[in-house]
């Protein structure tokens, strides 16, 4: 990137700062082709298995299976280390890595000669989630630093910012501190001429959906942390109507990590599961131990059908079209006029789910497709299914 350049992020920054554009909606972003993230970030995350018991090995391990497991090929390609990497600044105020992770430069070697990128982690604020070293007022010494490192995304967790937000008892006050925070990494990052996924980690906090890409965010979280049930994951997961139109290429709405095979969900839920973040057009990101998965876990993340209904290049995020009771309809525009489409039974029991094409707005016979079955239905103008209790049936149309 040449020094004349600041790149899109960079420009919607400064555009935000001349009063170019508000705050206040989708048309908020900048109109330039994304560098980076053009479809959803697909990788994994450290987070949701290991937490705090993550090392250098470990994640060359991670790196190895993604590779050994088939991942990779199936589009997977970040390797993002969580918080506690974290070790002291030097007299000049530069962060250094931890006992863990000895040379964070040779670990990112390792990756890249895989043919993956290196995420790491770090707070607006002074501390992280875990109390590590955050970046603030080391904006861009640290972007420079994991430039030099070789890092391709960097997930900023709001952590102790959000603490002094909250004692200034004001939203306004609150969020203009969060708005100069974020702006301030996405311009560091601009600065250092290394592409990075910037993932802004706060949570839903003020309605991020509606300013996220404003401040350089190429996906922002709508919710709190998910965790390994599947009352949780629904509850995030079908949270996320209504958020559609604020999501595009190269900025993405986040509803945290995949859980698929961390244990506490069933096969069955870990197939919902998948398949709701692919019509959200959600970040992919597994948070499991990918060195020992099971034959059903490594089926449920690698499926190519679904995967593709996710990484659709027209960038469209599913929505729902109708719910009656435990039973729900969404459905995801495709690139060439196409539908990917979920029927949801969150009941304990078998039941009976249905879809008139009309009701998608679509009116002529349709070539229809069972996706986890892989079974074309022939064409239809509408679809009614016996869905398993927590279970779901994904259709794609056309």
């Amino acid at each position: 990137m040449h020094s004349v350049w600041r790149g899109p992020r960079a420009l919607a920054s400064l555009a935000v700062a001349a009063g170019l554009f508000s705050l206040a909606g989708p048309s908020a972003a900048a109109a330039a082709p994304p560098s980076v993230a053009a479809t959803p970030p697909m990788g994994w995350n450290s987070w949701n298995h290991f937490a705090a018991k993550i090392d250098d090995a470990t994640v060359r391990a991670q790196a190895d299976a993604m590779v050994s497991s088939g991942m990779r090929d199936a589009g997977y390609r970040y390797i993002n280390i969580d918080d506690t990497w974290e070790g002291t600044r030097d007299a000049a105020g530069v962060i250094h890595s931890n006992a863990k992770f000895p040379d964070m430069k040779a670990l990112a070697d390792y990756v890249h000669a895989k043919g993956l990128k290196l995420g790491i982690y770090s707070s607006p604020g002074p501390k992280t989630c875990a109390g590590y070293e955050g970046s603030e007022g080391h904006e861009a010494q640290d972007a420079k630093t994991y430039a030099d490192w070789g890092i391709d995304y960097l997930k900023y967790d709001l952590c102790s910012l959000g603490d002094r937000m909250k004692a200034t008892g004001s939203l306004d006050k609150a969020q203009d501190i969060e708005l100069v925070a974020y702006r301030k990494m996405d311009a560091a990052i601009s600065a250092t001429g290394r592409p990075m996924v910037y993932s802004l980690c706060q949570y839903g906090v003020a309605q991020v959906w509606r300013w996220g890409g404003s401040v350089g965010g190429n996906l922002w979280r709508t919710t709190g942390d998910i965790t390994d049930r599947f009352s949780r994951m629904t509850q995030i997961g079908f949270g996320q109507a209504g958020l559609a139109k604020y999501a595009k290429p190269g900025q993405w709405n986040d509803p945290d990590m995949l859980e698929v095979g961390n244990g506490g969900m069933s096969p069955i839920e870990y197939r919902t599961h998948m398949s709701l973040w692919a019509l959200l057009a959600a970040p992919l990101l597994a948070g499991n131990d990918l060195s020992k998965m099971t034959p059903d876990t490594l089926a449920i993340l690698t499926n190519r059908e679904v995967i593709a209904i996710d990484q659709d290049k027209a960038g469209r995020q599913g929505d729902r079209v109708h719910a009656e009771g435990p039973l729900e309809v969404w459905a995801k525009p495709l690139a060439g006029g196409g539908k990917a489409v979920g029927l949801f039974n969150l009941s304990d029991q078998p039941s009976y789910v249905e879809v008139s094409y009309a009701d998608l707005g679509l009116k002529a016979p349709v070539k229809t497709r069972d996706v986890w079955a892989a079974k074309d239905l022939g064409k239809l103008t509408s679809y009614r299914a016996l869905v398993v209790g927590h279970g779901v049936v994904v259709l794609r149309l056309g």
